[in-house]
């Protein structure tokens, strides 16, 4: 899985709703300079799962986390070694997004060793709750890897279908959680702490069209335009007004093709959005370059354990509407 390096990317939005009286609706974009390589993932409850092997290497050399799954989940997978995106039949899921800063820090073999490209797909397998999951967390070290020259230098966040919500970064080696329901948007550089102080330099009463607001894709602009949008989405009358609102934030938060990363000359742009809807266990995907949304319901999956792991590639123009019934089974089993 190792190719050449290519330029760390400052990437990535993710948007929480989860004060409005219908649905507890979020929304991610994932942004990125080359493919990430999704498929749409179907895992049933009962998979063994070893958390110190990065596809055929084996990365955690003293006490890996291995477990058996206990939810099934849909997920979108990251160059067939990870998942980046996903939610589980409990209505909790789970964002991996792009942080320079991240430290995980010097092995703690006293824990159980979770390699980052696993540590969203764990939580997913084994909690029901963001208090399931903080818990969890207290017995488990993400370790780092590279996957195509890029080191796994992430941070989480995670909400359930209650509106609970954490973001998790690892900062100087140790693990930094803000847990509540006001921690709503999420995006890259620099640290949470930090980008809280940016956003409360704003004000935002009484705002109109003339509230001035930072409009390029650095991570502290897409931070504040998403607080910002966020707080004024209208009361949603239907699960379809809900996406529709939490996208029109993640569109507005995207990076378009050709915008320049952190370096004159190197580009990223947005591959694809997600938006999940955790009441109800619906799980929404639009590719950048297909012209549909297409969307999955979990109520349709059969999560039993030995059923197949069942897979979907989005990169199909033909896709539209509810994909839940064109799935296939996996060949190979992806980790």
């Amino acid at each position: 899985m190792m190719a050449a390096p290519i330029p760390a990317a400052q990437a990535c939005t993710r948007i929480l709703w989860n004060d409005n009286k219908l649905a507890t609706v979020v929304g991610r974009t994932m942004d990125w300079p080359e493919s990430t390589q999704p498929v749409l993932t179907a895992f049933p409850r009962g998979m063994k799962r070893d958390g110190g092997r990065l596809g055929p290497q084996s990365v955690v050399a003293e006490n890996p986390a291995r477990w058996t799954s206990k939810h099934g989940s849909v997920v979108t997978t990251i160059y067939g070694v990870g998942t980046a995106d996903g939610v589980n039949e409990k209505g909790f899921a789970i964002h991996m997004l792009y942080l320079n800063a991240t430290d995980f820090g010097p092995r703690d073999t006293s824990k159980l060793g979770v390699h980052a490209g696993l540590w969203g797909q764990y939580l997913l397998d084994n909690a029901a709750t963001v208090g399931e999951a903080l818990e969890l967390m207290k017995g488990i070290q993400p370790v780092m890897v590279a996957v195509h020259g890029v080191k796994a230098t992430v941070h989480l966040a995670i909400e359930d279908a209650a509106g609970e919500s954490a973001i998790i970064e690892y900062i100087g080696g140790k693990p930094v959680v803000h847990h509540g329901r006001q921690y709503r948007v999420m995006t890259n550089d620099p640290t949470y702490d930090e980008q809280l102080a940016n956003l409360a330099r704003y004000d935002f009463t009484n705002a109109t069209r003339q509230t001035p607001l930072p409009g390029n894709v650095d991570p502290r602009d897409r931070f504040v335009r998403s607080a910002y949008y966020l707080q004024m989405l209208p009361e949603p009358r239907s699960e379809r007004e809900a996406i529709a609102g939490i996208l029109a934030i993640a569109r507005n938060a995207s990076v378009p093709f050709g915008a320049p990363n952190n370096a004159p000359g190197t580009l990223y742009n947005t591959e694809y959005r997600t938006a999940i809807d955790l009441t109800n266990r619906r799980y929404f995907f639009e590719l950048t370059t297909t012209p549909n949304v297409i969307w999955m319901d979990l109520a349709k999956f059969n999560f039993q354990p030995g059923a197949p792991v069942m897979i979907l590639d989005p990169d199909d123009i033909d896709l539209a509407g509810n994909v839940s019934g064109k799935f296939k089974a996996a060949r190979n089993r992806p980790f």
